[in-house]
């Protein structure tokens, strides 16, 4: 039977300490600078932004490597047409 005492005891010690830990990290949350959340810029606003200019830079890149891309492919087109005008020249 005193061991069943103790064992209340403890556990009542236990949950004070935690009940005393939990009310010491909740005051040092509060003594920080609040800023408030009309001030400060929200990450999602960041993160579109950021996909937004990316986005962007995907647009440009793929316009460049489609006219690169027509470019060449006139080229291939121009160089078959003449390799095939040069040869039936000659005969």
């Amino acid at each position: 039977m005193a061991a069943s005492g103790y064992t209340v005891q403890a556990a009542v010690l236990l949950l004070a300490l935690q009940l005393l830990s939990l009310g010491a990290a909740d005051a040092d949350q509060e003594t920080g600078t609040v800023i408030p959340a009309e001030s400060r810029p929200c990450v999602d606003c960041h993160a579109f932004e950021f996909m937004q200019r990316a986005l962007q830079d995907l647009k440009k890149t793929a316009f460049n490597l489609d006219a690169r891309t027509e470019m060449l492919v006139l080229r291939a087109e121009r160089r078959a047409l003449c390799d095939c005008m040069t040869t039936n020249s000659l005969r």
